[in-house]
């Protein structure tokens, strides 16, 4: 995580006296807390130079270098390399998801510029916006469509999001941020479980835990502009900057990150087809995989009819919000937005949509 302007601090700070403190010793506290984040701001500044500079992804000894986690999680039946499981910085709850979500109409979203991107939903008749200046700071909205609960995830470090039901074998879940990584990716966990379940989001499966090759259910979603939901949606709700935790939503803590083309935290495999920082739609389905670059789509609403693994689906490309989104798809198809990096990673046998098909990309 790139912290050059600011960091998703590691717990709520506030302007108001908490209970019990004088207004000298809460100056003094937030003062100590200033020291603390300016000192973990400087360390990942100088960790994301020597990655850039020092390192390829992808290779194996990189791991060693990340400092292992004191992890407060059960790692017993964890499914993943423990040697790839690192810490991302803040601690579990660290960057603290949504729980009760505030919405707003369009026109009181003031904070919101046209061209800024929003994750929409649309599902039991509700269309809901959460703009990615707010879940670059949460991760994780823990919300409800009627009587569908969902968990709207966003990671920051692989532009990925993805939304789950979270409605488990277990029972119903609110979903928190672990502090964890793997492949430069959130592990989510389950609040409530016993012991508390990890959940990669790229996977969309349980790691560790009881809950451990339980597969979580996606759910339709656009990674889109603010001006091209709206437009599209004029009645949708807003996702609130009234989180109850204070943070400048005007400010991403990962301007730089895509702005430079090296990543923060190691992966275990890449590949060199697309540069690594690509956008990519990835779709899966049980037996298959497919990435389609943002790239590779230049005429405005150009709807694209596909299969895959036996199945069918129809994506959309929008010229002026530069965003793809499916429109229509067989049950049994899911898909994810990230960085060609995570999808890869993830998705290692993955095909590579081409809109030139007399061009073959191999690997």
């Amino acid at each position: 995580m790139d912290h050059q302007t600011e960091i998703p601090s590691t717990k709520p700070l506030s302007n108001e006296v908490s209970p019990g403190l004088s207004k000298r010793s809460a100056t003094g506290h937030l003062a100590r807390w200033s020291l603390i984040l300016g000192l973990c701001a400087a360390s990942a500044l100088v960790m994301a130079y020597f990655l850039e500079e020092n390192s390829q992804p992808g290779t194996n000894g990189m791991f060693a270098q990340f400092e292992k986690p004191n992890s407060p999680f059960e790692f017993e039946h964890l499914t993943l390399p423990r040697e790839e499981v690192l810490t991302g910085g803040p601690p579990k709850d660290g960057i603290p998801a949504i729980t009760k979500p505030l919405f707003i109409k369009p026109s009181e979203a003031t904070f919101l510029k046209p061209e800024d991107r929003v994750i929409g939903l649309r599902l039991e008749n509700i269309e809901r916006a959460y703009p990615i200046a707010i879940l670059n700071y949460h991760e994780i909205v823990n919300d409800n469509f009627g009587n569908v609960p969902v968990a709207v995830s966003y990671c920051p470090l692989c532009d990925s999001a993805v939304v789950f039901d979270r409605r488990l074998k277990t029972g119903e879940r609110e979903f928190g941020v672990s502090g964890l990584l793997y492949n430069s990716n959130v592990l989510m966990y389950d609040r409530g479980g016993n012991p508390e379940s990890l959940w990669s989001q790229m996977m969309a499966r349980g790691v560790s835990g009881e809950s451990v090759d339980e597969n979580l259910k996606t759910l339709p979603l656009e990674l889109t502009t603010w001006k091209s939901w709206k437009t599209r949606y004029p009645d949708t709700e807003v996702l609130s900057e009234k989180t109850g935790h204070e943070r400048d939503y005007s400010k991403s803590p990962y301007n730089t990150y895509f702005k430079r083309p090296g990543l923060m935290f190691p992966v275990n495999k890449t590949d060199k087809r697309l540069p690594i920082k690509t956008p990519v739609l990835g779709i899966w389905t049980e037996k298959t995989s497919r990435a389609y670059p943002l790239s590779a789509f230049s005429a405005d609403e150009n709807n694209l009819e596909q299969t895959i693994g036996g199945l069918s689906f129809t994506l959309q490309f929008e010229k002026e919000s530069h965003s793809l989104r499916v429109v229509q798809a067989d049950k049994g198809i899911q898909y994810a937005y990230s960085l060609w990096f995570a999808w890869y990673a993830f998705h290692p046998d993955t095909d590579l949509y081409s809109s030139n098909p007399k061009i073959s990309i191999p690997k």
